[in-house]
């Protein structure tokens, strides 16, 4: 098979079409040939060199595809050969084939085909199990969305509208306010113009967003405590404004708030297969009822990937850039 390699970190350039062995599926595995997958900004950190793949997973970029299933492993059940899915990974989309363990594939929802289903698994997962497993938003409540139009925002702002919160975004052109605006965002923020927490506290009358989803880390993390309401959740999944920033703890407390971290990646089998799992059983329904659609800003060629790189990290995009495979 082919896939996209990194021979040496650096940049779009250094990554590298070429032929691979074909991954064979172990025990609880499937293996899948790919149709499409989609671009993400872990690759881009694994393609600079700062971002190495769990121990066992595989070395090739991409965390999320959809294809179908063209062996089956040792101990599976419940999926045949032919049957067309979208996987979370923690590695090898970029690739003409991957082995996906079996508790991280999902059916291709009702409605939509392959190269769309490619962009769903990484920011239907991560979404879900920030905002609604860990910081549990409610209907009436307040969620804010750093990088609104982005594919986690996109997917964000759409499953905090399905279940009844009203929903703040920054975002940093008009063109992209606008494009979340359409998707159901009800408070518009320009970070380069404007300050979000005074426009978050302003539209809530002064209370603050009980939920906030942040990519940046350190350089919003003063702001977004400010910015939160009493028993606030902060849920912190980038570090794209730094590693380290200072804690007011004083603040948090007086807020009764909490701040989680997490990324998806390296988590156990288990708690993917969990998340995986949840996905499919509240998101996948309000995909099929036409609440949530994946939002694709253009495809390439997968051996096109460089390409793909320099799109997202130009911010050039909205939502999601798919890469196609076959």
């Amino acid at each position: 098979m082919y896939a996209i390699t990194i021979p040496e970190p650096g940049g779009p350039e250094a990554l590298v079409w070429e032929e691979v062995p074909d991954p064979v599926p172990g025990e609880g595995e499937v293996l899948v040939e790919v149709v499409a997958g989609a671009v993400n900004r872990a690759d881009i950190m694994q393609r600079q060199g700062y971002y190495d793949p769990p121990p066992g997973a595989s070395p090739y970029p991409g965390l999320e595809c959809s294809g179908r299933i063209a062996a089956l492993g040792p101990g599976v059940s419940g999926w045949s050969v032919g049957d067309e899915v979208c996987a979370l990974l923690a590695g090898g989309g970029y690739a003409e084939k991957v082995a996906v363990p079996a508790g991280q594939l999902l059916p291709v929802p009702e409605g939509l085909d392959l190269r769309q289903a490619a962009a769903l698994p990484e920011v239907a997962c991560t979404v879900w199990s920030n905002v609604f497993m860990i910081a549990h938003l409610r209907p009436g409540e307040t969620l804010l969305v750093h990088g609104g139009s982005s594919g986690i925002g996109t997917m964000a702002i759409q499953l905090g509208k399905a279940v009844g919160a009203r929903v703040a975004v920054t975002a940093g052109t008009k063109e992209k306010l606008d494009f979340c605006a359409e998707l159901g965002a009800d408070i518009l923020v320009n970070y380069r113009e404007q300050d979000f927490v005074a426009e978050v506290k302003q539209a809530t009358d002064g209370s603050g967003a009980d939920v906030i989803l942040d990519n940046m880390g350190a350089k919003y993390l003063d702001r977004n405590v400010q910015a939160l309401a009493v028993n606030g959740r902060l849920a912190i999944i980038g570090m794209q404004g730094g590693v380290k920033g200072e804690l007011n703890i004083g603040a948090l407390l007086g807020k009764r708030a909490a701040i989680s971290a997490t990324s998806l990646r390296a988590r156990p089998l288990a708690e993917k297969a969990a998340i995986t799992a949840a996905v499919r059983e509240h998101v996948w329904p309000l995909i099929a009822q036409g609440h949530v659609r994946p939002v694709i800003d253009r495809e390439l060629p997968m051996a096109q990937a460089a390409q793909a790189h320099r799109v997202v990290e130009a911010s050039e995009h909205i939502g999601k850039v798919v890469l196609v495979a076959r």
